[in-house]
């Protein structure tokens, strides 16, 4: 009888080990930080308003320098919906390097293969080239890059097109992502849920020979409608209110465990199983990590003007609320999302300075009046600061943490950037 209870233990531990575990550990995170600061506690006073979620992964090196993780959780509610905006690009990008990868070998491409889009119905938009690349090609490493740098919507559009709808749904689940949905464009005029299903044609230019990918409609029936979906109590239509909720149950979501979990595989793919790690090769993770933590001004393709594309223009956590240059010795490798109201960061913050690295997810919505899409929002007011203050709190304990093994940074802190 005790085999088969331990045999069972063994069973259900090893179904959990895929995904973050959401139990939550609310008192432990509060003892980390002060609630009653004036950026926080408007915040931590009335959580259930601001439908505030936040993870905070310390992390731990053993003597192999291989990363364990220990999630403080507040909040999280993988069933609770909230809306992830651009957060979703971090793993479709992913999913389109882990894509690209596998035509290696059969048509001689990789990221840097020239491209070109098609399209087959009126909503859609053909590509011929970006001037905005070194070369004047469009490709999926551009994409990357413009979707991380200055979280460019038509990048993510792009590779979303090249994946598929179903394609990336189903090997983002593959990956773990269990409260996982992406069923949309983004900010891409005349797509209804219908349209969205249908992915341009593309040619990819190989060494061995072009690729040609045929328009792709997915199983609408395969991508599940999400549910606790309601929220406010009106929205703006062709600039006129609808007084009635609005409705997300046909939008993209991702939980804040799942994109983490997503995040931690590419930085740290040895902590996971080989069936659990995105099939990405050395070069291209490093390419990852190099989009991932750029500053726009670092960029010369596209070229970005540093007066409109400050370091923390798409860096929430720490300097969210500052547009001073962020010190050399700090990078924040992350992916945030903002839309309707909802703020989100999902990043890996390190120093190397201090040898200190953690993880840090968190979503709030700040919609004061619950109408949506009329563009008044207390971003700046309040969500912005509240994320870049908990990021310095979390960032200021980090600091004394005790850590029975120094983390050895190297092959993140010699990322060339230009």
């Amino acid at each position: 009888m005790r085999l088969i209870f331990f045999v069972l233990f063994l069973i259900l531990s090893s179904c959990n080990s895929r995904s973050i575990k959401t139990n939550s550990n609310t008192n432990q995170f509060l003892s980390i930080i002060n609630s009653e600061h004036p950026r926080l506690k408007p915040v931590f006073e009335n959580p259930n308003k601001f439908e505030v979620q936040i993870l905070y992964t310390q992390i731990n090196r053993d003597a192999n320098n291989k990363a364990h993780f220990n999630p403080i959780l507040y909040k999280v509610n993988e069933e609770k919906y909230f809306y992830p905006a651009s957060s979703v690009k971090m793993p479709t990008a992913f999913a389109a390097m882990e894509l690209i990868q596998a035509l290696s070998n059969e048509y001689g491409v990789n990221i840097h293969s020239p491209l070109e889009i098609d399209s087959i119905s009126k909503e859609q938009t053909p590509v011929k080239g970006d001037q905005t690349s070194v070369d004047g090609n469009a490709s999926i490493a551009h994409y990357i890059k413009k979707i991380f740098t200055v979280s460019d919507n038509d990048a993510y559009n792009r590779l979303y097109e090249f994946c598929g709808q179903e394609r990336l749904n189903k090997l983002l689940r593959s990956k773990g992502g269990e409260h996982t949905v992406l069923r949309h464009r983004l900010s891409a005029a005349g797509f209804d849920v219908m349209s969205n299903q249908l992915t341009n044609p593309f040619k990819i230019i190989g060494s061995k020979k072009t690729y040609f990918q045929e328009a792709v409609k997915s199983n609408a029936k395969q991508i599940p409608k999400l549910n606790n979906t309601i929220k406010g109590k009106g929205y703006q239509k062709n600039g006129i209110l609808i007084s009635e909720p609005f409705d997300f149950s046909e939008k993209n979501y991702i939980s804040l465990s799942d994109n983490t979990a997503y995040l931690q595989r590419i930085l740290f793919p040895n902590s996971f199983s080989q069936e659990d790690q995105f099939r990405i090769d050395e070069e291209g993770l490093n390419y990852l990590y190099k989009c991932m933590s750029i500053f726009p001004r670092e960029s010369n393709f596209p070229k970005y003007n540093e007066v409109d594309y400050e370091d923390s223009y798409v860096k929430f956590f720490l300097f969210g609320d500052s547009k001073k240059r962020i010190p050399s010795h700090i990078r924040i490798f992350n992916k945030v999302g903002y839309a309707y109201g909802y703020l989100t960061d999902i990043a890996y913050i390190v120093d190397f300075k201090n040898k200190v690295e953690f993880m840090l997810s968190a979503t709030i919505h700040v919609n004061e009046n619950q109408i949506y899409n009329d563009n008044v929002y207390e971003y700046n007011s309040i969500g912005i600061p509240f994320l870049a203050e908990l990021g310095r709190q979390l960032y200021q304990h980090e600091l004394i943490r005790k850590r029975s093994n120094i983390p050895n940074l190297e092959k993140f802190e010699n990322i060339v950037y230009k």
